[in-house]
């Protein structure tokens, strides 16, 4: 880790905030506190399945959940605020070339290195200062998600979400997350249709150390 990089990161959690606190119609599938992800187990740093992030991106959030509410959907949340030890734990998993059990569910058609190189998986992660969020819409009449054409981290071209190789309906769902989380300041990543960081985030060079962990936060 270059030595700027490490000036740069922190344990002070004072800015941030528990999600549900500020959108409490939100639900939460955290998958990386989980071992159904890409790496297969429990990823370090995941103390508790809780979603936490900057009180100004908090607050957009809550703007785009009462835009979708109205339209009937509720927001999904997979992943907030990334501690830059679970970033580690990621760069320690990709150098063990043999570990590939979740290939077949996350990476079927890519080979593990091409991960890093195609900018699915980051050294240093947007999710580590506290603005980004990886989320989904889930339908309020079916209780379900919303069908986006491939699933939550599926490493492939088919989830960029410009991707048209994909139903007119499954396009037309990514276009309307992209454009409600656009009007509330939200910006869009070129190869994951559920990744949007704050356009103007309060730390843009600062990455957070602290465990994701609702307990921490009341230290």
């Amino acid at each position: 880790m270059p030595a700027d990089f490490k000036k740069q990161v922190t344990m002070d959690p004072s800015g941030f905030v528990l999600l549900s606190d500020y959108v409490p119609g939100i639900v939460q599938e955290i998958r990386y506190f989980s071992t159904y992800n890409f790496v297969g187990d429990r990823i370090d740093g995941y103390e508790e399945p809780c979603a936490l992030m900057t009180r100004e991106a908090a607050r957009a959030l809550r703007e785009v959940a009462n835009e979708v509410n109205v339209h009937g959907y509720r927001l999904k949340i997979f992943d907030a605020y990334r501690p830059a030890s679970a970033v580690r734990h990621f760069m320690m998993w990709g150098i063990d070339d043999l570990d590939l059990r979740m290939k077949p569910f996350f990476y079927p058609d890519l080979e593990k290195q091409v991960l890093f190189k195609e900018g699915y998986i980051a050294s240093q992660s947007s999710h580590s200062r506290g603005s980004a969020v990886d989320l989904t819409l889930l339908s309020m009449e079916t209780g379900r998600e919303v069908d986006m054409g491939s699933p939550f981290d599926m490493f492939s071209p088919v989830s960029h979400p410009d991707y048209r190789g994909i139903t007119d309906e499954q396009y037309g769902n990514r276009m309307y997350l992209q454009k409600v989380m656009g009007r509330h300041g939200f910006a869009p990543l070129f190869c994951e249709w559920w990744h949007f960081v704050l356009k103007d985030e309060p730390y843009p060079d600062t990455y957070f150390e602290f465990p994701v962990s609702s307990a921490y936060l009341k230290r």
